[in-house]
């Protein structure tokens, strides 16, 4: 819903955009300001929160990305990482961008509740004059509904603008039990399989979940993770987080950062003590993210990672969690035929400055949606 016209207003009166290095952000007052901002946040997003954005900008070191901070009476309302990009999906279009990375699955910046249009005016009058050699902007992986999605297209009802890629991804959200959705979401046949794989592996040895929402044993339990994913076709790949040491980095230090928050939920299936499957939420209610899975391969056959995603049912049960976006892509071959429900996530192009840049933005959104460019 949207704040009602006087409160957008006044906000709107006081509402003051600072671009600010990301190092400046780190120090305790300011974390504790942009932690008091995600509470408050109509649309949560642990992957712009202090604990998981510091720790990925720490560990990637990325060029050309600022803090755009909106404030408001001394209060920030809004924050969102944006950098200053060269290419364009590999085209050298320079532009402006909110930065993501391939381990941040969500876009959308953290605006306080009620303030919605008023940090977007911000947004895009900074933008308007700060573009720099950007000729638009362009902001990826945002929820297409909601107060901030809401409030978006009013802002841009005046503004060329245009949504070019959109998505569906599975999320789970229901009033039913987990045992009651799973009936409802598998035919008995393959619940009846899955009811066989789970005997038979746990003729192999003792099977056993482990759940835990606090820091026990978290250091080894993110090193196994690491292994784990690492030993399968991610590995094999080179996506793996351990392929990596920024990535490993940043995974360590988010998991530890989330749990110091109370924003993490780890679940392992066990085989004789052995993790065989393992995965993170990242819980900021009334949103859940399932972040990242792995699972031993050489168990295919009796499906953990599908074992795992029954326990993970569990969250129906938490009534602090509406939702759970899976943070998968579209169409993922197992979680799609498990979680039901859909979130649509789009990325959207704005154009920015005056007429020049929108005429080349027109010209540029003209080619993007052609099927080839010429």
């Amino acid at each position: 819903m949207l704040a009602p016209p006087h409160l957008a207003s006044d906000h709107a009166h006081r509402a003051v955009l600072r671009a600010i290095d990301w190092r400046d952000m780190e120090s305790s007052q300011a974390i504790a300001r942009w932690d008091a901002l995600a509470m408050r946040a109509s649309e949560p997003n642990p992957f712009l929160e202090s604990w998981y954005l510091l720790a990925s900008l720490r560990a990637l070191q990325p060029a050309r990305v600022q803090l755009w901070c909106v404030e408001s009476d001394g209060a920030l309302i809004g924050l969102l990482p944006v950098q200053a990009a060269r290419s364009y999906y590999g085209r050298p279009i320079p532009h402006l961008a909110g930065w993501t990375h391939p381990n941040s699955f969500l876009g959308a910046p953290l605006v306080a509740r009620g303030a919605e249009e008023t940090f977007w005016q911000a947004l895009l009058a900074h933008a308007d004059k700060h573009a720099g050699l950007g000729l638009f902007l362009h902001l990826t992986d945002l929820p297409l509904s909601g107060a901030l999605a809401d409030a978006l297209r009013i802002v841009l009802a005046s503004r060329p603008h245009a949504l070019v890629w959109r998505e569906e991804r599975a999320m789970l959200s229901s009033p039913l039990s987990p045992e009651a959705y799973l009936e409802a979401s598998m035919s008995g046949k393959k619940r009846k399989e899955l009811r066989r794989q789970h005997a038979r592996l746990s003729e192999t040895g003792a099977l056993a979940v482990e759940r835990h929402r606090d820091a026990t044993d978290l250091a080894a339990w993110i090193e196994q993770f690491l292994t784990l994913e690492a030993a399968g076709w991610k590995g094999k790949a080179g996506s793996a987080l351990a392929c990596r040491p920024d990535t490993a980095a940043l995974f360590r230090e988010a998991m530890n950062g989330a749990a110091q928050a109370g924003h993490l939920e780890r679940i392992a299936l066990t085989l004789d003590g052995r993790p065989i499957a393992m995965l993170a939420n990242l819980l900021t209610p009334p949103m859940g993210f399932s972040y990242k899975t792995a699972f031993d391969e050489s168990l295919s056959r009796f499906s953990p990672g599908v074992l795992l995603q029954r326990e993970n049912l569990a969250l129906l049960d938490d009534a602090a969690i509406s939702a759970c976006d899976s943070c998968a892509a579209a169409d993922h071959p197992m979680i799609d035929h498990i979680w039901r429900e859909r979130r649509a996530v789009g990325r959207v192009s704005i154009a920015i400055g005056g007429a020049l840049r929108r005429m080349l933005f027109r010209e540029i959104v003209k080619r993007e949606r052609q099927e080839e460019w010429k």
